[in-house]
This record gives C-alpha cells, structure tokens and sequence, in this order.
C-alpha cells in the first residue's frame, strides 16, 4: 500500500501534445504563452515529475505510484523556439520535439541551426515526424518506406543520428506504417488519439492529449492531470485504418480482469459525425463490445471510454480509426 490515501496501482505516463505557441490565427494548433505557463505551473503544483524522454521505458515500467508526464511538441514551428523554448530551457524541462525534415528551414519552422542548438540539453529529445508530414497512411508501402528512410538520412546527416521516437503524421497510423516504423528501427511511436500511457501499452501505439486553444483551457488541462491508465490485453479490430466495407467497425476491447467497477464505464464516440454516448454491452466481466449507431463519415472515427475512480481521479481509453478515402 502506498502511504498516501489516494491508492492507484499505476498512473503511468500523461503525455501532452503542442503545435504553435502564440499563433493566434490558428486555434486548433495553437496555445496561447499565458495558457503554457500555467500548465507548466499546474504540473508543478500538482507534484507531477516531468520525465526525461531518455527513461521513457524505465519510468513506464517503474516507479509506478509516481504522477508522471511527457511533454511532446510536434512540427517544430518557430513559434516554439521563439516562445516556448525559452520557459523549458530556463527550469530544464525535458520534452521531445518531432520534426518532419521536409519542412525544416521554411518559413515559419525552425532551421537546423535552431533544432542542433536546443538538442544539444540532455533533457532534450529531438524526434522524428517523418519526411513529408503527407497522409503516409494512404502511401503504397515502397512510398512510406522512402520517406521514412529520407527522414531518417537527413537526421543522421544534421544531427549526427536518428531518434528512436517517432510521430505519426496526423496522429494516424495502420498496421502497414507500423510495421514499417518497427522495421527502420524506431522504439516508441506516438498518435493523437487520448490516453495514458502505461506498460500494457504497445509501444508503437503510444497515446497522448492533444492541447490547443480549446482543448488547453484550464479546467479542461486540470482533468487531464487526473486521468490514469486504462490497462487493456486487445482492441479489436486491430487495424485502425478502415475502409467502406468494415465501416462501422465492430470494436471489442478486452480488459484486465482486475479492473474493479468496469461496469461503470462510460464512452463517447462520433459516428454520423456527431459525438453521442456509444451503445455499449459488458461481457463475462472484462470484454466490452462498443455497437456504432452508424458510419463514421469524417477522415477520423474516434471513440473515448472513461472511468471515474473514487478519488477524483479517471481511467481513460481513446481509440482512433482513420477512414480510407474511396
């Protein structure tokens, strides 16, 4: 038993994804500098151990009654370097950059200048994002393969070697790009869809909580903070890349069996486009089975499940699908 009275076997590892700092024409990526500050000051407050991406695999599986977090910048903007850089380097806060080497030096990005001077803080991991940041998902897999390996070059010729962190473009992966992401060597890779990372995880399906304007107001970033890994042994279907014949896709999540009061769950989802509280069915105790009352007809099918714990704390669970296009 922990000496604390809030008993949770594992909080795993938050993960928080920024765009832009302080690029107030585009809210969907960006926060404002004032709303990171005080993220910053919130985590801080809250006891949470911001973690260095080197010990990514050891806090996973270790030190499990310690809150955690990772921060993660994805696009490597100017924006950050300009704004953001600044308040990290000054309390040495790790975080990873991803950056997709296509886009480095253009307008509005970091050169290679600026990445080399802030990679070079041992509490900096700078990560890769890929070549293009095209929808690698709809590539042949000779094309995904080539832009992997341009990016992976690039990084080896600038930065003297490649990350063993990946970002898939858009948050979105299948089986395929996986695979491929696996085979170029690559430890972990992140998506988009929510979640906290823990050691059930697949360490190629990494979620993290997107933050931007609307998604980074306060109250909002407070719940983030409360949330707790949602251990589970399989989602089905496992390829997330879905086309019209397996639209809705028949989902069945298989849990721990020592998950108490999982009949409480709750989850949301946005078939037909609308987000609605899904049908949902509990089998021999630990299998949910999630009925979509329809197609998803967006680029993403999401679905997010949470459970309140007693302490004010919650379990959560996001599941992305990417819709193939006709």
């Amino acid at each position: 038993m922990h000496s604390s009275e809030i008993v949770i076997d594992d909080f795993g590892i938050i993960t928080i994804m920024y765009h832009r700092f302080e690029e107030n024409k585009y809210p969907s990526t960006n926060i404002k500098i004032e709303d990171f500050k005080e993220h910053i000051e919130l985590i801080k407050k809250n006891e949470i151990k911001f973690i260095n991406p080197s010990n990514f695999e050891y806090e996973l599986i270790n030190n499990k009654n310690e809150r955690k977090l990772l921060i993660t910048i994805d696009d490597g903007y100017q924006s950050f370097y300009e704004n953001a850089w600044p308040i990290l380097k000054k309390s040495k806060i790790p975080f990873i950059l991803f950056v997709s080497t296509r886009e480095v030096g253009k307008k509005g990005y970091m050169s290679w200048e600026n990445i080399r001077e802030i990679g070079k803080y041992d509490f900096v991991e700078i990560g890769n994002h890929s070549h293009s940041h095209d929808y690698l998902i709809d590539f042949e897999e000779q094309e995904i393969r080539n832009d992997l390996e341009k990016s992976i070059n690039i990084f080896k010729d600038e930065l003297g070697k490649n990350s063993n962190f990946f970002s898939y473009p858009f948050g979105e992966y299948s089986s395929n790009l996986k695979n491929i992401v696996i085979d170029l060597g690559f430890k972990y890779a992140f998506g988009q869809h929510s979640g906290v990372a823990d050691y059930t995880k697949n360490f190629f399906e990494m979620p993290r909580f997107p933050i931007n304007e609307k998604y980074g107001e306060t109250e909002r970033f407070k719940t983030i903070l409360k949330t707790l890994p949602f251990p589970y042994k399989s989602i089905q279907p496992e390829e997330r890349y879905i086309s019209n014949e397996n639209n809705p896709p028949k989902v069945k999540i298989q849990f721990y069996d020592n998950i108490k009061n999982l009949n409480n769950i709750n989850c949301f989802s946005n078939e037909k486009n609308k987000w609605r509280n899904s049908i949902i069915k509990l089998d021999n105790k630990n299998i949910l089975k999630i009925n979509l009352e329809g197609k998803f007809i967006t680029e993403r099918g999401r679905i997010n499940c949470s459970l309140r714990e007693n302490n004010g704390f919650y379990r959560w669970l996001g599941v992305q699908f990417v819709v193939k296009e006709k």
